[in-house]
């Protein structure tokens, strides 16, 4: 049987008819969304989906094109050229991908998506979010694309399992809540992985850091220098973390560990290990401590955690105490001293019921430096310190600013003002970059030089 004759099967019942004669003014109208919620009916009641599974995508665009023609004729639905277009560009969306999302999700300018609802859509631009005329046609649209997306990584969400976290096949990270938890109906919220990973000089150019702090990173991230990268949501943490593996030697193993897969290394030699949630009757959980505990019977020689959220910590600072230096983590904290804090925290989340003083001489020698990234007021992102850990002064871990930046008020159009600056310190680290063959100028540590 031909592909033609595929799609061209009868339907057992079709869907109610609409008027005669259908005449639409705007994609966004309430008359288009009909016309297009029934012409994907109408296909859907003539296609035989499982034949159709092993036909190459651009074949069925076409053959979809041609049906969409074919149904508009048979329905007299009188439409404009444009309108027309999009019909037949919607419709593919719908059967092929994310229905109206995929519009957003081909715009390199959006960083997120965020979906409260059927009929609210924002999205996020350079740091400013704005709402977008995007619409689904209902609650059962929306869950019928949310069922698309967790099913792709072997999760569910339904109202006995009402959260979940998933990926798209681009990285971006999906989160999705709905009723009972959401009130007013599924929310999605989408973290767009850039095509084109962010570059160190892309940073530079951003004036995210200065092209002295980035080569002290990068210094950091070959000598084996255990990391800690803090900040709050969007502030970029994930993104210099993807940045700084760059710069990890070909010949290492490296295993990454992630709730959902992110990561984009362009290293060899990667394992990359996932966490699984639990099954509909609760079981089946592997938690990222397992996967952690697993990973150091790999022969990793670097573990790189996408985020510390709870009793893995402890896990990981053991790691990067006995033998796998040069491990990375990120963290949510709003300073470099709050994170240490909520790691210490998470130490007593792993069952050890250690005193403050052990579980904070673990943190110091396991952790050398945090760097600490914020997202400010008019939407850029700042790496706003690199802190050394120096030890234990009592009960206290000791810490020193290497850089870092400080506002000096805000622009009329509300751009933040400031500069980055050296503390002048010099840092302890340089001795361990000696040993490994790597020096860095005196001058990048001058307190005089200010850089806006």
């Amino acid at each position: 049987m031909s592909l033609r004759e595929k799609l061209a099967i009868q339907p057992i019942a079709a869907p109610p008819r609409l008027e005669s004669v259908v005449e639409v003014t705007a994609t966004g109208s309430h008359a288009y969304q009909q016309m297009k919620s029934r012409v994907h009916q109408l296909l859907l009641a003539r296609m035989d989906l499982e034949a159709l599974e092993g036909v190459a995508p651009e074949r069925l665009r076409e053959e979809l094109s041609t049906m969409v023609e074919r149904v508009l004729a048979e329905e007299n639905m009188v439409v404009n050229a444009a309108e027309r277009r999009s019909l037949v560009r919607d419709v593919q969306h719908e059967m092929l991908g994310l229905g109206p999302l995929e519009p957003l999700l081909h715009d390199p300018t959006i960083s997120d998506i965020l979906v409260n609802g059927a009929h609210q859509v924002y999205v996020e631009r350079r740091g400013q979010l704005s709402l977008t005329d995007v619409r689904f046609t209902d609650d059962a649209h929306l869950m019928t694309i949310i069922g698309k997306i967790v099913s792709r990584v072997g999760r569910r969400v339904d109202e006995s399992s009402p959260m979940a976290d998933a990926r798209l096949a681009d990285g971006s990270r999906v989160n999705v809540i709905v009723p009972p938890l959401a009130l007013d109906g599924p929310v999605m919220s989408i973290r767009r992985f850039a095509v084109v990973p962010l570059t160190m000089e892309k940073l530079i150019e951003f004036k995210t850091l200065t092209p002295a702090m980035s080569e002290v990173l990068r210094c950091l991230a070959t000598a084996k220098v255990n990391l800690l990268i803090s900040g709050g949501t969007g502030s970029g943490k994930t993104t210099l973390l993807n940045i700084m593996s760059g710069y990890i030697d070909a010949g290492e193993r490296i295993v990454t560990i992630e709730d959902a897969a992110e990561l984009q290394l362009r290293q060899p030699h990667v394992v990359r290990l996932e966490t699984r949630p639990p099954n509909i009757e609760g079981k089946g959980e592997i938690t990222q401590r397992a996967l952690v505990r697993n990973a150091l019977r790999m022969r990793p020689d670097r573990i790189i955690l996408g985020e510390t959220r709870g009793a893995e910590a402890l896990d990981m600072l053991q790691a990067m105490n006995t033998g796998h230096e040069g491990s990375m983590t990120t963290i949510h904290a709003n300073t470099a001293r709050d994170a240490l804090s909520r790691l210490e925290n998470m130490l007593a989340m792993g069952g050890m019921n250690m005193p403050s003083k052990v579980a904070r001489a673990q943190i110091a020698s396991a952790i050398h430096v945090v760097i600490q990234t914020n997202r400010l007021t008019d939407g850029n992102r700042k790496l706003i310190s690199v802190s050394e850990l120096t030890g234990l002064e009592g009960d206290t871990i000791t810490m020193q600013d290497v850089f870092s930046f400080r506002q000096t008020g805000v622009e009329a159009d509300g751009r933040v003002k400031g500069y980055f600056q050296a503390s002048g310190v010099r840092p302890r680290f340089m001795e361990r970059l000696k040993e490994r063959g790597l020096t860095l100028p005196e001058s990048f540590f001058d307190p005089s030089k200010r850089l806006e």
